[in-house]
């Protein structure tokens, strides 16, 4: 109580400011930055774009002169010979495929316009000749196609395609100009922004043109879907030539940029998901929560240390108390003078190294080693530390058989009601025969018969004595459950002895005492060996008792394991006082 009444007015006087102070500045703290990171998102992707859509226009833009150029010659003196030197300078330009020059039908230049223009050709009399002109009206400069896949140079292109027209402008032919799309993205494709994050270039349509995530929409078009923010990001689209575009949501869900071509009718569109911009601010509020916990813990450091001693001694009686609930028994709590905080420390330590004993026994030994066989093993030393030696025990083993089937028809708690009855009529047989009891199998159990530093067939006739009483324990068993309209059940017993390592297995908090070796795994399958209610014996254990046993059936049969084969010996009941 006074610790509780300590702990309650010093985390209130304390910690709670301390918390709700925390609390606040975290709270308005992550509103703040939310906002400041996304405003700095847009405004950097406003940059990344206008870069993404610089490098495509200035690509562009090298054609487009040439084709306004083209376009002055319509006029001029000397024009057929200009307009060839262009499409030769064109066709020469880095990136461009082919340049071509088409006419419509009806309206190609006259012949020889051409070879004409190709020279300063002079007449006999060494006069000028006036050179021959292609006649069109300026137009529009050009227009930009979508890429297409260009089955004559085996890539996916563009062409710039200029409409030449007359005078009643009625279209008299075009100058097309193709040129490999990737060439168009090769610079942008550089930029890490784009390689790492989701951004498309589309057209004024909203036809995917290419997609960072290789996933292009096919059928859809951007804005087509029922995503709120893609059409919202698509409308503003096509109202102004750059911006950004927040998702719902708060903090928005997804953020989103735009930035139109000058050249040509696409905009390059990058997106973000709002986690991931909000990233850098997730993991400061982490670490700020982290470092909120590591103040309010100094701050419990600094309650403790004002306390002083006496609350001091019972925190450790406390928190001791609570380990020892958990199996964690520790050192003794230390203690001075000889006040009753003193006592009471004492007597502490005094149950605790009373529970430590009792659970010492029962977590090495088991909770089902006669109480006179766990005080003989304590007084050996080995029984304490890990490790063990080398001796010859009798090994016994037993299993239900049909058992299986019995308990997929039985409820759960209905199968560990019948297994806990089952189990404490032999738990009882067994110690009233100085068995130790290894472990338990499901509904098996294994047992094996220690004779210490005395000869060992008296403990392999008390394994068989105590296998004999275990098929007559069964045999009452069956009375009991048969009121109870449970079927009759049939046990095997496997007996076996051989030289194994005894002694403690497992670590220093959590040890048994047990048995490990070959004979072990032997016992085993000679168990398997029995059939109902029969008892099976090895022929090392034939041996010391082949005088006071009867012999129901002698086989043999080759055990997993073992390359020659063993005999065996299904023997009957024997009476006790033929044993010694």
């Amino acid at each position: 109580m006074v610790i509780n009444s300590l702990q309650k007015r010093l985390s209130l006087l304390v910690l709670l400011p301390v918390v709700l102070l925390l609390l606040l500045i975290g709270v308005f703290g992550f509103i703040y930055m939310r906002e400041t990171l996304f405003s700095e998102w847009q405004e950097m992707s406003i940059v990344k774009l206008q870069r993404a859509a610089h490098q495509i226009d200035m690509k562009l833009g090298r054609i487009t002169d040439w084709l306004q150029l083209f376009h002055h010659t319509s006029d001029d003196r000397g024009g057929p010979l200009i307009q060839q030197w262009i499409l030769e300078q064109l066709r020469g330009m880095k990136g461009v495929e082919k340049a071509e020059l088409k006419w419509e039908k009806g309206h190609e230049p006259a012949s020889g316009m051409m070879g004409m223009g190709m020279g300063m050709g002079m007449g006999s009399g060494g006069s000028s000749q006036e050179m021959p002109m292609m006649h069109f009206k300026r137009g529009h400069p050009f227009e930009v196609t979508s890429p297409y896949y260009d089955a004559e140079t085996g890539k996916e292109t563009v062409k710039l395609v200029s409409l030449l027209k007359d005078e009643s402008d009625k279209v008299v032919g075009s100058l097309e100009v193709t040129v490999p799309f990737d060439y168009l993205l090769e610079g942008v494709k550089k930029f890490g922004w784009w390689q790492t994050e989701q951004a498309c270039l589309i057209d004024n349509a909203g036809k995917y043109l290419c997609h960072t995530k290789l996933v292009m929409k096919k059928g859809l078009l951007f804005g087509g879907t029922d995503d709120p923010f893609e059409r919202a990001l698509f409308k503003a689209i096509k109202e102004k030539p750059y911006g950004t575009v927040l998702g719902p949501g708060v903090p928005p869900d997804a953020v989103g940029g735009f930035y139109r071509l000058k050249y040509a009718p696409w905009s390059v569109v990058l997106f973000a998901e709002g986690d991931k911009v909000l990233a850098p601010l997730i993991h400061f509020r982490n670490y700020y929560f982290a470092g909120g916990i590591l103040a309010i813990l100094i701050i419990l450091l600094l309650i403790r240390s004002v306390v002083g001693g006496m609350v001091h001694s019972f925190t450790a009686i406390s928190k001791t108390a609570g380990q020892v609930a958990k199996g964690d028994y520790g050192e003794p709590i230390p203690f001075r003078g000889r006040d009753e905080i003193a006592q009471l420390t004492q007597s502490f330590n005094t149950m605790v190294e009373g529970l430590k004993e009792r659970d010492f026994i029962a977590n090495t030994f088991g909770r089902y080693v006669d109480q006179g066989i766990a005080k003989e093993l304590m007084k050996r030393p080995e029984a304490s530390r890990l490790g063990g030696e080398n001796r010859e025990v009798s090994i016994l083993m037993s299993d239900i058989r049909g058992f299986t089937p019995l308990s997929e028809t039985l409820p759960p708690e209905k199968i560990i009601n019948f297994l806990n009855r089952y189990f404490s009529g032999l738990i009882r047989v067994i110690e009233a025969h100085h068995g130790i009891i290894v472990d338990f199998f499901g509904d098996a159990i294994l047992v094996f018969f220690d004779p210490f530093d005395e000869p060992v067939k008296p403990m392999i006739q008390k394994a068989v004595q105590c296998a004999f009483a275990m098929q007559d324990g069964m045999s009452e068993f069956n009375r009991e459950i048969h009121f109870e309209n449970l079927p009759s059940l049939q046990m095997g017993i496997g007996i076996n002895a051989g030289e194994v390592v005894v002694g403690n297995i497992g670590s220093e908090t959590r040890a048994k005492y047990g048995i490990v070796g070959s004979p072990v795994n032997l016992t085993q399958r000679i168990q398997s060996m029995a059939e109902e209610g029969e008892v099976v014996i090895s022929d090392s254990v034939y041996r010391h008792v082949q005088e006071d046993v009867r012999v129901i059936r002698e086989f043999r049969t080759t055990l997993k394991g073992v390359q020659n084969e063993t005999t065996l010996y299904a023997v009957g009941a024997i009476e006790p006082s033929n044993l010694h």
